[in-house]
């Protein structure tokens, strides 16, 4: 991913709301499994981290992209944002 490709992400994710929040139980199956769903509908989401994880974030998000194939745009504290280009060119929101 070029850092134009990036900075079209981060744009595009400021405006987001997380739609998944991590809590104690970090990453289980279901949890990667969603995370997964979602992104194959939306192509690029925000995950929340909540406090009560004791996890590394930037860890956390390592894990979820090696686990569901995606790339990590970035993550500013506790929020990660995740994106994966749509199976079907004519599908895909982001270039």
């Amino acid at each position: 991913m070029t850092s134009k490709q990036r900075a079209v992400l981060k744009g595009a994710a400021m405006n987001m709301q997380p739609i998944f929040q991590i809590g104690k139980s970090s990453l289980t199956p279901e949890f990667t499994n969603a995370i997964s769903e979602a992104l194959e509908a939306r192509e690029l989401i925000k995950i929340s981290v909540l406090k009560n994880c004791m996890d590394d974030p930037n860890e956390i998000a390592q894990t979820l992209a090696e686990r569901t194939h995606s790339t990590v745009v970035q993550v500013i504290g506790k929020k990660i944002v995740l994106y994966k280009p749509a199976a079907e060119e004519k599908n895909r929101k982001y270039e």
